[in-house]
């Protein structure tokens, strides 16, 4: 039997796994190879090679990866909880969000969170990569496996599955503690060596490698700011008894999906609100600048705060900061050669302060619009002086950088943070990150307004997340507040719109190992129809229909 792998073509015997043959290819792989490709589909390293195949192996510095390393060791974790607490002292443990580079593990019970007790649960998972044992995978029947949740207490993915048109699905087990993962595992859990646990708060962090350094486990450092917006989101979720997509979906086989988007625009009006109130009991206050990551619905909100702000008696002037970009052809370049519009080295900072020092000391600017056609910033006659109740409503992915704003006093800013935080999870122990949700916004938004395909969206994707790391995620902790901007049901509206895209990707392409993922997650959600989202909603930036000139 015959098989090309990276390029190569070997001869094996019937029957050969791909992990027995891990080994003699690892050495051409900086990272750890966790998956492998075969014919252009993700596989496990459990599966035989079959004849006149082509394989390429996958490592954990790529996100399937780095997915498969992430879900793993999630399993890892539950096992050594539950062995060392104890199943019957144990009400939840729940993967709630991401934070700090780790995600946030809400742990409760007839027990406490002590450092001794997650030294515990360490060794005992240490004792597992040892050990190397297999994860085993099993296919059942979808019912029998909603009965098996309900004998193991986990009644999220009970009702999950409840709503699941598959007949049958895959249950994953270690050492004979079973669950199920959305995705791809490691065969064995010796492939999982870097991780580890850290208290905080009510619970716990787990910690592990990320993709740019996927052998190192990075420090935790808190983001106090942004964990009180996750924890005030996730127990909103709680009280709302929506804190997974099983029962989200539960609430819109009821009919109450049309109570539960009311509320949640009552509620996000409802924090602008008070987010407009704050800034207008500081009258020293002159530039709110708003940043966040892409798809974060920045234009919309910056329009409702103007429109609270104006309710209060200000008078609130909107300005984008991509109106400084320099001109096209002055802009600097990344490593591929491409323009790069994400680096605070693309805007004509020095003009951006003159600019608004003029302002502040009283003088009139002809503000600039930048021509995204011709690539050069253009002056028409539109001036602007600012009087005493004058505010300036700013825009841009620098803004929380003082850098981006260096001549402006402090005293004269209010900034504020803006991303879409997804407060829901698949189930207990399957995250939603709150990238796919922006992703999904993005392609959806890129099709209906800028005639940008899925493919090339998802293939953008990692290049604009970079961006994110660098010039917004450092910074966020500056904000004087923050926004989430996440709606519970935006996902199951989006759904209807996502889906004709992702399915127009071809099989044979590198971006649809994505496609076929985010096609999966959607699945997950029962849809809801768009008819009854107010105009003025954040949602109505990527489907349409918003009242804004967004």
């Amino acid at each position: 039997m015959r098989a090309v792998i990276e390029g190569e073509e070997r001869e094996f015997e019937a029957g050969t796994r791909l992990y027995e043959i891990v080994d003699q290819f690892q050495p051409r792989h900086r990272y750890d190879i966790i998956l492998a490709s075969i014919d252009g589909k993700l596989a496990e390293l459990h599966k035989k090679i079959k004849s006149d195949s082509h394989i390429r192996f996958i490592t954990t510095a790529e996100k399937p990866g780095m997915q498969a390393y992430q879900r793993s060791a999630t399993l890892m974790l539950l096992k050594a909880f539950y062995d060392v607490v104890g199943a019957e002292k144990i009400e939840k443990v729940a993967v709630d969000f991401s934070i700090g580079k780790g995600f946030f593990v809400d742990a409760r019970g007839d027990f406490s969170v002590t450092p001794e007790l997650l030294a515990q649960v360490k060794e005992k998972m240490r004792g597992y990569v040892d050990r190397k044992i297999p994860f085993m995978k099993r296919s059942v029947n979808t019912q029998d496996a909603v009965e098996l949740f309900e004998r193991y207490r986990m009644y999220d993915k009970a009702r999950l599955f409840s709503y699941r048109r598959v007949s049958r699905m895959n249950l994953y087990s270690l050492d004979g503690f079973e669950d199920y993962f959305y995705g791809y595992m490691a065969q064995n859990s010796g492939y999982i060596k870097y991780f580890d646990l850290v208290p905080y708060a009510y619970g716990f962090v787990l910690l592990l490698p990320t993709l740019s350094d996927p052998t190192t486990v990075p420090e935790f450092v808190p983001s106090q700011k942004l964990f009180e917006v996750l924890k005030e989101s996730s127990e909103w979720g709680e009280k709302m008894e929506i804190a997974d997509v099983g029962a989200l979906n539960e609430k819109i086989c009821m009919g109450k999906a049309a109570d539960l988007i009311l509320i949640q625009e009552a509620l996000q009006e409802k924090r602008i609100g008070q987010i407009a109130e704050m800034v207008a009991e500081q009258p020293d206050k002159k530039f709110i600048m708003i940043a966040g990551p892409s798809s974060s619905g920045k234009t919309t909100f910056s329009h409702r705060l103007s429109i609270q702000l104006r309710a209060l008696g200000l008078k609130p002037h909107p300005i984008a900061v991509d109106d400084y970009f320099v001109n096209r052809t002055d802009s600097p370049r990344d490593e591929s050669g491409n323009y790069n519009f994400e680096c605070l080295e693309s805007l004509d900072v020095k003009q951006f302060n003159e600019d608004m020092t003029r302002l502040l000391d009283g003088g009139t600017v002809e503000m600039p619009r930048y021509n995204f056609v011709t690539g050069e910033r253009e002056y028409k006659g539109d001036f602007l002086k600012l009087g005493k109740e004058d505010i300036l409503v700013i825009e841009g992915i620098h803004c929380l950088n003082d850098r981006l704003s260096y001549s402006l006093p402090a005293r004269s800013k209010f900034k504020i943070y803006i991303s879409a935080l997804t407060q829901l999870n698949i189930d207990e122990h399957n995250r939603i990150p709150t990238t796919d949700g922006r992703l999904i916004r993005r392609m959806v938004r890129d099709a209906r307004t800028r005639g940008i395909s899925a493919r090339e969206t998802i293939k953008r994707w990692p290049s604009v997340r970079r961006g994110e790391e660098e010039n917004i995620f450092p910074f966020q902790e500056e904000a004087d507040v923050m926004f989430n901007s996440a709606l519970v049901y935006e996902l199951a509206v989006l759904k209807q719109y996502a889906e004709p895209l992702l399915f127009q990707i071809p099989k044979d392409c590198e971006e649809y190992v994505e496609a076929k993922r985010l096609l999966k997650f959607l699945d997950y959600f029962l849809g809801v129809d768009s008819e009854k989202i107010p105009h003025n909603s954040i949602v109505r930036e990527f489907i349409g229909g918003s009242y804004f000139p967004v």
